[in-house]
């Protein structure tokens, strides 16, 4: 019986024994992906990694108009509570993140959720940011107070926790846990 000599289909000039174990392509050890059930080929891998990605591309757009909206509307609101957005900020920010899920049909994307975590941000900064350019202009003349300050670190605080808690519930939309 005769050894037959095998060949990647990639690369004609090199011998190889190992198969993609999904099509059962020839590939090399160059060619060859490892996965947890075996040596795949890339196109393989690539075609699976597609399956998960089922975001459609108004659900950027929708995502992050709600996010900035909500987010904003939140920052407006609750550091007005003072000392109470510690606790009430991460569920601001489970709620935005729902809200986003829901406009969003729970389809799923890692850029997607970079995009509504990024969205969480920039929703959440712009009242912060004028605090800071306030304190700025009016340090000179006015200086410093407390309430200024407190202000501030109260704005700051749920833009922090607001964007992180967002983070968090959004980024299962890549693996979609529910």
């Amino acid at each position: 019986m005769t050894e037959t000599t095998l060949y990647c289909a990639n690369h004609p000039s090199r011998e190889t024994s190992l198969r993609c174990n999904h099509c059962e392509k020839l590939i090399c050890s160059k060619c060859a992906v490892h996965t947890p059930t075996g040596y795949r080929c890339r196109e393989c891998v690539r075609g699976h990694q597609k399956i998960f990605e089922s975001a459609l591309w108004y659900d950027y757009i929708s995502g992050f108009m709600l996010t900035v909206f909500l987010a904003f509307i939140g920052s407006w609101l609750l550091p007005k509570l003072g000392f109470f957005v510690l606790f009430l900020a991460p569920m601001a920010g489970a709620g935005i993140a729902g809200a986003a899920r829901l406009i969003i049909q729970k389809r799923r994307s890692k850029r997607l959720f970079q995009v509504i975590t990024a969205a969480a941000f920039i929703g959440s900064v712009p009242l912060a940011l004028s605090k800071i350019i306030t304190l700025i202009v009016l340090f000179p003349a006015y200086g410093l107070d407390l309430g200024s300050l407190l202000g501030l670190a109260w704005q700051s605080a749920y833009a922090i926790m607001v964007t992180s808690a967002v983070y968090y519930r959004v980024s299962g939309l890549i693996f979609n846990r529910r």
